[in-house]
């Protein structure tokens, strides 16, 4: 059993102390010969592991295109690449992009509603889209500032 101490700075005034300490206790099995702090932090780990499994499995590995082992293979690692661009581009846009899920990164950020003008050939984003400064800054960290024409 490990006992932590239960933090909410929200229920708390500021310049008030606590009158009761609040604990918190968790309950840890393992079968690990490592320390107990250790081994949360490898469960925590699996944890992740296991959120990214469940977003493929969500996703593209819900559609194993066949029965024939090579096609699931390229579909695979077709899948696993698609999924790791995707966490950059969200790692590249913002802090919240960086922990979203894929489905979230796919809708404000790869699904762009905007049009390519060809008189400036640039891309044109539309007034007041929530996630244009996200957008801006993950283009802008991909593709770096534009260099002045000379």
């Amino acid at each position: 059993m490990r006992r932590v101490k239960h933090l909410n700075p929200t229920t708390v005034p500021a310049g008030q102390d606590e009158l009761f300490c609040v604990w918190r206790h968790h309950a840890v099995f393992t079968d690990s010969r490592e320390q107990m702090l250790a081994a949360e932090a490898t469960d925590r780990d699996h944890a992740i592991i296991e959120n990214v499994i469940a977003e493929l499995k969500a996703g593209p590995l819900a559609h194993l295109p066949s029965g024939r082992m090579n096609a699931n293979a390229a579909w695979l690692v077709l899948a696993a690449s698609a999924f790791n661009l995707t966490r950059a581009a969200g790692t590249l846009a913002s802090r919240f992009h960086a922990k979203a899920t894929t489905a979230t990164i796919r809708t404000q950020l790869i699904a762009v509603p905007a049009r390519i003008a060809r008189s400036a050939h640039r891309l044109r984003l539309p007034h007041r889209w929530p996630w244009q400064n996200p957008w801006q800054e993950m283009f802008t960290n991909a593709a770096g500032p534009p260099t002045p024409a000379t």
